[in-house]
């Protein structure tokens, strides 16, 4: 073989050469970039998102069974409220943790008791005990999500969970982590919306709650009086 092609081989060699380093460089920044995704989410942001997302999978899987075995219209019309809203901000919840790569951990409903509780309940009965339980689960959703927002509301308004006539005064708390921000304006977003259904709920458990009392006592005033053979 002659000089010259010895030299062409040489330079064909380091050009293969060049080339699979750069494909080698560029093959483990994208590993590295995929397995480090969402390596930085604090524990903290990954649990509340888990638990906010299993608490909306709860609430939909209740509502569900509220349409069927429901007997008011209050109580069916806010199921089907919760199935609506409940998706939606599920949706874009889901949308952050993708995004950032956390891996929903037990994403399923929970407060398995209450389910069976209520699956043996229809009507009345599971109106009660439906309602009661949203108060229940809001009053939480409420607390959790309020813990990572900042509010220009009065004191009273918070404790009360005031549903707030201007959204804007629900601002989401300021952080320097971009996805604990994009968490923290979700939490934003979606706390008007929590504390309607609680101020709903409250609503309809103290009419459902009225309603028993009033027919408990009808019912108490309108019993035959006892009868029996007199002594006399």
């Amino acid at each position: 073989m002659t000089f010259r092609g010895l030299v062409v081989l040489a330079c064909v060699a380091t050009l293969m050469a060049g080339c699979n380093s750069r494909k080698n460089r560029t093959s483990n920044t994208i590993a590295n970039a995929t397995g480090t995704a969402g390596a930085g989410v604090s524990a903290g942001d990954r649990n509340f998102v888990n638990d906010m997302l299993a608490d909306g999978t709860t609430e939909i899987d209740l509502a569900n069974m509220a349409k069927d075995r429901a007997s008011s219209t209050d109580v069916k019309q806010f199921a089907q409220m919760m199935i609506d809203d409940h998706t939606k901000a599920g949706n874009e919840l889901k949308q952050i943790a993708t995004s950032n790569n956390i891996t929903p951990e037990g994403n399923a409903s929970k407060d398995q008791d209450l389910r069976n509780k209520l699956s043996s309940l229809k009507g009345a009965d599971f109106d009660r005990e439906y309602m009661k339980a949203m108060v229940d689960d809001h009053e939480k959703a409420v607390r959790q999500v309020r813990s990572r927002v900042d509010e220009n509301r009065s004191l009273n308004e918070r404790l009360t969970g005031k549903n707030p006539e201007n959204p804007a005064t629900v601002k989401p708390e300021q952080s320097s982590d971009p996805v604990k921000m994009r968490i923290n304006q979700w939490a934003a977003n979606t706390l008007p919306t929590i504390e309607q259904h609680l101020d709903r709920a409250k609503t309809i458990k103290d009419t459902l709650d009225h309603t028993s009392r009033t027919t408990r006592g009808t019912a108490g005033t309108n019993a035959p009086a006892a009868t029996g053979t007199s002594k006399y």
